[in-house]
């Protein structure tokens, strides 16, 4: 295991700028506004070929008038005592606080190594105000700007002294990533939750609650997985603030990134015009998807059919993802939680499937000469060589002597019959259409071969 580095600090010191800069990333959102950050973000580091986790708390705080602020407090907790190093951040432009004291005091009863930091101090000519933050009977402190990165290298020399080497492929782990996605309030961290085992992230009934993507690592079996907890999308009329901008554009991003995407909706409301945004998407991303009906505790399920009644509405308002599996769950109680992973192992691996040249063009020419291709222009569609080019998802081209001329109906058609052969029914699958250009080494629909060219006379010309 790498060894765990958390940041702890009252709010708005610049923990999450230091974590950005150590992780080299942006995937703790920076704003002025303090409480931005409420979850525990883990992300990986290195320095000096030295590998860690480093986590991102949210701004400790006593008798703050924030509803988050008891959650908030317990996670940080919750990240002192899982860490094996814990480094407080100090505020050296905003000076000394109350809560600095209170944190220094819980830190003392904690049986690990303790770093001390003072933060946006810019240069030596401002590290006088260190002073002040010797009366907290600490013997060493660390001058530092995170957004300079002014005294950042000999801090983190010192931080890391004691950690073990670990190479490339040490660190490397097969993860599958899993995107949480959905509205405010569908149930997503609480889900993410109920599958961990213990309160990892946040959970309110205010709206907005998550606002970075959240990073969890989580091992079943043999297999590691990684759930990306995102914040609430919703429409883009009703998006006023400039955080939660940030967040949702962060759920997004998150979304390229991920091979599976659970959508998570509520089914007590039934299928919104939004779940089918967010839908969306997942499907212009190119991942894997599978929709989980959550709250089912809560759907009055008395004549049985509710299941099936919102999934034809599912099917019927988005058609785009007709291949994504439907399940229900619940959150609160645990229900076909744990059902999720073996229907995500089975997405992923069809997102993941390679298909043989030689199978591949077989298939094709057997759905080309089942159903002829159409008409262009008084010519005939010649489907010639086809090839995967890539996975996750599936990726086919197939070059075509005119493909613009391929009606959307037609490429459907060879793509059901990609699905069918191949049993990739609950993947996206992409084919693309090219121009075919110099020789092919393989025609499709040999029916419609072009005529062989006539061979040159071997009969030698003579001066005259």
């Amino acid at each position: 295991m790498k060894p765990i580095v958390a940041l702890v600090g009252r709010p708005n010191v610049g923990k999450s700028t230091f974590f950005n800069r150590i992780t080299r990333s942006r995937d703790a959102i920076v704003d002025n506004l303090p409480g931005v950050t409420r979850d525990r973000n883990f992300g990986d580091a290195r320095w000096n070929d030295k590998a860690f986790t480093l986590v991102d708390t949210g701004g400790f705080a006593e008798g703050d008038d924030d509803a988050f602020a008891p959650h908030i407090r317990q996670q940080v907790e919750q990240a002192i005592a899982d860490a094996d190093v814990i480094v407080l951040i100090l505020d050296g432009k905003g000076g000394l606080s109350p809560f600095d004291f209170d944190l220094i005091n819980i830190l003392r009863t904690a049986d690990k190594p303790v770093f001390y930091v003072v933060n946006k101090i810019d240069g030596e000519g401002q590290e006088k105000a260190l002073s002040d933050f010797y009366s907290l009977g600490i013997d060493t402190l660390f001058p530092v700007s995170a957004e300079h990165g002014y005294g950042v290298a000999d801090f983190m020399d010192e931080l890391t002294a004691g950690f073990a080497e670990m190479t490339d492929e040490e660190e490397r782990f097969d993860s599958i990533r899993i995107g949480v996605v959905g509205k405010p309030n569908a149930g997503k961290s609480s889900l993410i939750n109920a599958i961990l085992g213990e309160d990892r992230l946040v959970v309110s009934e205010v709206a907005g609650t998550t606002r970075d993507s959240i990073d969890s690592v989580f091992t079943r079996g043999n297999q590691n997985y990684v759930l990306v907890d995102t914040a609430g999308i919703r429409r883009k009329g009703k998006v006023s603030l400039r955080l939660e901008k940030f967040s949702i554009i962060k759920a997004l991003r998150s979304l390229e990134r991920c091979d599976v995407a659970l959508i998570v909706i509520d089914a007590e409301q039934g299928i919104s015009d939004q779940d089918v945004h967010v839908a969306g998407y997942a499907y212009d991303r190119g991942c894997g998807a599978i929709f989980l009906l959550n709250k089912w505790d809560r759907v009055d399920n008395r004549d049985g059919n509710a299941l099936k009644r919102l999934t034809e509405n599912l099917r019927m308002d988005a058609k785009f993802l007709n291949f994504a599996p439907v399940t229900t769950v619940s959150a609160k109680t645990g229900q076909r939680v744990q059902r999720i992973f073996p229907l995500v192992d089975e997405v992923y691996a069809q997102y993941s499937a390679r298909i043989t040249t030689g199978r591949l063009n077989k298939a094709m020419d057997q759905a080309l000469t089942r159903t002829q291709p159409p008409m262009h222009k008084n010519t005939r569609l010649k489907f010639y060589y086809a090839t995967q080019v890539s996975t996750r998802p599936p990726t086919f081209v197939s070059f075509v002597n005119f493909p613009d001329g391929v009606h959307f109906s037609y490429q459907r058609y060879l793509v059901n019959q990609i699905r069918e052969v191949f049993s990739l029914d609950k993947t996206p699958v992409r084919l693309l259409l090219k121009q075919r250009t110099g020789k092919n080494p393989a025609f499709l629909n040999k029916k419609s071969t072009p005529l062989k060219r006539k061979k040159k006379s071997s009969k030698r010309l003579t001066k005259r």
